[in-house]
C-alpha cells in the first residue's frame, strides 16, 4: 500500500500540519509527563489501526527512556503490573476517548474520577488534549495511507518547523 497524499508537500497541507502540530507542543510543553504523553498516543493508535503513528509514538517514548517491556505491554495494560495507578487512569482515559462510538457513554464517571485522583488541572486539560490530538492525527495518517516503519525520533518535529 502505498501512501495516498503526503500533506507537506500541499501548500494548504503543509500548514494546516504545522498549526496542527504547533497545538501539540502546548500538551508538550505541559506538566503532563512525556511518558505519559507517549503512553496515551500508543494505546489511541492501537485502537485506531494507525502504523504511522503506533511506530512513531513507539520510538518517540523509546527515545525518552521508556522501557520495551511497558511499550509491549501498553497493549494489554489491564493485564500488567508496569504501570503506575496514575498511568492506567490516563490509559484509560485515552481508550474510552478514542471508543467514543464504541461505547455511547463516552468516557465514564469511574474513569473520570481516577483521572481527577492523580491529575492537576493542567494536566487534565493536556491529557484531554492528548486524546483529541491524537485521534485526528490517526485519522489523518489513516486517510492519507501513511506507513509505519520509516519513523525516526524527532522526525515530525523537524518537519514543521
Amino acid at each position: 500500500m502505498d501512501a495516498r497524499f503526503n500533506l507537506f508537500e500541499n501548500e494548504l497541507g503543509a500548514k494546516f500540519a504545522k498549526r496542527f502540530a504547533n497545538a501539540g507542543l502546548i500538551v508538550q510543553q505541559s506538566s503532563l509527563p512525556k511518558s505519559t504523553q507517549e503512553l496515551m498516543a500508543l494505546r489511541a493508535s492501537q485502537i485506531n489501526g494507525c502504523g504511522w503513528c503506533i511506530d512513531m509514538h513507539t520510538k518517540e517514548a523509546a527515545a525518552a527512556g521508556e522501557t520495551a517491556v511497558r511499550l509491549n505491554l501498553v497493549v494489554a495494560w489491564r493485564e500488567s503490573t508496569v504501570f503506575t495507578e496514575a498511568e492506567r487512569a490516563a490509559l484509560a482515559l485515552a481508550e474510552e476517548g478514542t471508543r467514543l462510538a464504541d461505547a455511547c457513554q463516552g468516557v465514564s464517571d469511574e474513569t473520570w474520577a481516577e483521572v481527577r485522583k492523580h491529575y492537576d488541572d493542567d494536566q487534565t486539560a493536556a491529557l484531554i488534549a492528548v486524546v483529541a490530538l491524537i485521534n485526528a492525527a490517526n485519522r489523518l495518517a489513516v486517510i492519507t495511507h501513511q506507513q509505519g516503519g520509516s519513523y525516526e525520533p524527532g522526525m515530525l518535529a523537524a518537519a514543521v518547523n
